[in-house]
């Protein structure tokens, strides 16, 4: 983290020389910083995909998938698609970035955040084995794929406190890995 300074975004090396912007808060009152795609991305339509896996499943007379093989296939149609962002955030050592949805993308381009909302913790930024990169998990629930533009706004970083119990002896592990590392 840097001298003096207590909550904030940057990017990361690999995204540097790639005009990435720094969230901002588009209103005065506004509660959340916009975090925009730092690549083109195409979210796949949940709906084309289950009925390619439909019709599949039903033109497989000859071939008989094994169940795993099937089960494989199955959970493809349900995996989120991360989105890139190029950034990181710091923050105080009682806070925590939440990544939420913006409130237009179910309405106007029916993606959403298949987790409701996302956390990174403060040992994500520039921990042993991770920049801390953050990316967004997104969902397509449209009919239509839905293509995702480098600087399309995707999701609100909101920088929060949380509280720790009376009895609370802390982390007993050191994070040192990026996304899902804590698993």
């Amino acid at each position: 983290m840097k001298e003096n300074k207590t909550r904030g975004f940057e990017v990361i090396k690999e995204y540097a020389d790639q005009s990435i912007s720094l969230p901002h808060r588009s209103t005065y009152y506004a509660a959340g910083y916009d975090i925009e795609s730092a690549e083109d991305i195409i979210l796949p339509s949940y709906w084309k995909m289950l009925v390619k896996y439909i019709l599949k499943q039903l033109g497989q007379w000859i071939h008989k998938p094994t169940e795993e093989e099937t089960l494989l296939e199955a959970e493809q149609i349900l995996k989120p698609t991360l989105v890139p962002t190029g950034l990181k955030a710091y923050m105080l050592d009682d806070e925590y970035l939440q990544i939420v949805n913006r409130s237009s993308n179910p309405l106007k381009r029916r993606i959403v955040l298949p987790n409701s909302l996302g956390i990174i913790d403060k040992d994500y930024y520039n921990n042993s084995n991770n920049e801390g990169h953050i990316y967004v998990q997104l969902q397509n629930y449209g009919v239509q794929d839905v293509t995702i533009r480098k600087g399309d706004r995707i999701a609100q970083g909101i920088f929060m406190k949380y509280l720790l119990t009376d009895d609370d002896v802390g982390g007993l592990n050191e994070r040192t890995g990026g996304f899902g590392s804590s698993d």
